[in-house]
Formats: structure tokens, C-alpha cells, sequence
């Protein structure tokens, strides 16, 4: 049955845990380690764990960070149920109402008044940098911040996507067209059903180590891996498809950000839209991730972009695995048609990525 930590909060452009499971068995064995150092969600990392391999991700989004660290280094319920209730003793609506009434508007049609301040609470007091277990509550609400209201059991928000966060006047404008109001939500309440839920899972028994780095500085932060990487599976930003800081722009906010859509804030290279700009940016990251592999060793590279052919990616890719290896081999590859694309649902017409195309490389120091 699948681990009820994978969706624990639904991300935008994420692979399955099958296409992690599937390299994860055919490259490794239990005990090595396995790195995603674009790890969005966790799923390679948390895949790792549960299969009994050492693992590490690392993503310059702070919500990738939550994510990730809250499934390979997860607290016990126990611990969980237990900072819910002291952070709703100490709940004082009082304490943050001149916050709430500064927000813009967004924020007051996006959450009812009750459940905003309850949000602006959590926001103030959870240390999910440092505390493992916060870092889980942070993560359980970051999942539930923003959904479809048919579904009071699940989301504190008016009518929203559930994987990305919707700009404030497209999202006004959408309200006040179809005459939408956000309903009353115990932010508690919710936190602890979905707690419950998600530990009807067992936690693994190995603790994965995760990063908030930009790539290109990931081998200076890690200080304490426990072997030399076996393989890397990753996804890196696709060439001119989507900007983690826009699409998660409220979710970043609920973590210490700003009170509207941001770029440049975090990485400067999460969207690059021209070709030699990206692939040089790619290249920087793999010859940072060099030091940090086993003598042989396995990349696996989920890829895709906009305007960009697939000849011209496995020509690109090829050459830049020279900076993370002296010598390696392509292995295998696969293109995939993106018949139905996760933007469609919100975004018609929208001119994205078509395909993606999947490498296998074996790498010789």
C-alpha cells in the first residue's frame, strides 16, 4: 500500500513514486545512498528511506525543505499531537489580529477571519528550520493551506488548486465572479486529523538528511553524510516551464515570506529562460555535486522544457554529465508525450511542456 507520507501535500510538477521506486531497485542496494538535489516534495528521498537506503535531498525552496525533511527525518505522533495542543493553548486571537488586518486583501476573501488568525498563529511560532517536529506541523499545514472548499475536512482556503498557489487578483477576480466566500475552518482540528492519517503509516526506521542549499553550495553544507552518493535521481527546474516562488508564492508566505507573489527572492535560477544561461547553470550543479560521489555510481535525470526538442536535450545533457563524472556511460533513455499536463486544469491553453524524457547514466571518478 502506498505510504500515506507521500501526499502529504500535493506538489506542482513532481514524479511518482514508482519512477523513484523503479530506479531505486535497479541501481542501489540497501545501505547505499541515494541523492536528489532538486527534491521538491521528497519523493526520491523518502522513497530511499523507506527502501532502506541512506538518503539526501536538498532544494532552494523552503517549502521543498518542509516537505522533504518532514518525511525522511519525521518526528512520532505522539510528539506531533503534542505541539498541536500546546500551540492551540497558546493560541490568542487578540495577539495577531493587527496582523490580519494589515494582509491585503487576498488574504481576507482567501480565509475566514477565525481561521486566518489561527493561520497567522502557527505562522509566528512554528521553528521548522531547526525543529524536526514543527518542520512536520509546518509541512501537515502547508498541505492543507489552499484547496477545493468541497472538502471541509481537508483545506482551511476558499476555492483554490490544490498544488499551486493562484495569484491574488486572478484569485479575487475568480471569488467575486462566482460569488465564493471562505468558510470557517479549525486550523487545529484539521492539523489533527491529518496527522492521524498520515501515521496509520508506519515512520521508516532510517533518518534521511535534507537541505535548503542552492545546489551549487550543497557539498559545503553537507558535513555529515554517512557514505559517498550511489546514485542521484532528480528532476532539475525545466528549461522555461514554471518559477517555484510564483506557483508556491503562498506557501512560501506561510513560511516567513512576503504577503504576495516574489521572484528572485530565493534563486535566481529556478526559471531560466534562455538555453545557454540554463544548461550553464546545470552544469555548475553537477560539477558541485562531483565530490560528494562513489567512485561508480548511477544519475538518473527526469528533464523537460519549453521550445526545446528532444534530440537537442540528449545531446545537451550528455554533455554536461563531463562535470559530474571523468568518465560515464548513457545508458538508457526515454521520451514521454504530456498528453494531459497539470496546468491545463488552471491554465487552458497554456503553452508548456509537452514532453519529458528520462536518462540513465552510469558515472566512473
Amino acid at each position: 500500500m502506498r505510504h500515506r507520507f507521500h501526499s502529504i501535500c500535493p506538489y506542482f510538477a513532481m514524479f511518482p513514486e514508482q519512477f523513484a521506486e523503479q530506479w531505486i531497485s535497479r541501481c542501489t542496494k540497501p545501505g547505499q545512498t541515494v541523492m536528489d538535489p532538486f527534491c521538491g516534495r521528497g519523493t526520491a528521498p523518502f522513497q530511499a528511506v523507506l527502501m532502506d537506503r541512506n538518503a539526501i535531498g536538498n532544494d532552494a525552496n523552503p517549502v521543498a525543505f518542509v516537505l522533504t525533511g518532514a518525511k525522511v527525518e519525521s518526528p512520532t505522533l505522539g510528539s506531533v499531537k503534542g505541539r498541536l495542543r500546546a500551540l492551540e493553548q497558546s493560541y490568542n486571537a487578540e495577539v495577531v489580529e493587527a496582523e490580519r488586518l494589515l494582509l491585503p486583501s487576498f488574504f481576507k476573501r482567501a480565509f475566514h477571519h477565525s481561521t486566518l488568525r489561527q493561520i497567522l498563529h502557527l505562522r509566528r511560532n512554528l521553528n521548522w528550520k531547526v525543529s524536526r517536529v514543527d518542520r512536520f506541523v509546518a509541512a501537515l499545514a502547508l498541505g492543507a493551506l489552499h484547496g477545493e472548499m468541497t472538502n471541509a475536512e481537508a483545506y482551511f482556503s476558499n476555492q483554490m488548486p490544490r498544488t499551486i498557489s493562484t495569484k491574488p487578483a486572478y484569485s479575487l477576480s475568480f471569488w467575486r465572479k462566482h460569488k465564493l466566500w471562505p468558510q470557517r475552518r479549525e486550523v487545529f482540528s484539521i492539523l489533527r486529523r491529518k496527522a492521524a492519517f498520515r501515521f496509520e503509516s508506519p515512520r521508516p526506521t532510517i533518518r534521511g538528511q535534507t537541505y535548503l542549499s542552492d545546489v551549487r553550495t550543497l557539498s559545503s553544507a553537507i558535513t555529515n553524510t554517512k557514505a559517498p552518493v550511489d546514485c542521484i535521481i532528480t528532476s532539475p527546474p525545466y528549461l522555461d516551464v514554471t518559477n517555484f516562488e510564483e506557483d508556491q508564492w503562498l506557501r512560501l508566505w506561510f513560511l516567513g515570506g512576503a504577503a504576495e507573489p516574489r521572484v528572485d527572492i530565493y534563486s535566481r535560477d529556478n526559471r531560466h529562460k534562455n538555453p545557454a544561461r540554463y544548461w550553464a547553470f546545470l552544469c555548475e550543479g553537477w560539477q558541485a555535486l562531483r565530490p560528494l560521489l562513489a567512485q561508480r555510481s548511477t544519475f538518473i535525470c527526469r528533464i523537460g522544457g519549453r521550445n526545446i526538442d528532444p534530440d537537442s536535450i540528449k545531446e545537451t545533457l550528455s554533455s554536461s554529465v563531463q562535470f559530474l563524472a571523468r568518465r560515464w556511460t548513457l545508458q538508457d533513455y526515454t521520451v514521454s508525450t504530456l498528453i494531459r499536463r497539470q496546468t491545463d486544469a488552471f491554465r487552458p491553453g497554456s503553452v508548456g511542456c509537452r514532453f519529458e524524457m528520462d536518462f540513465c547514466f552510469d558515472l566512473y571518478q
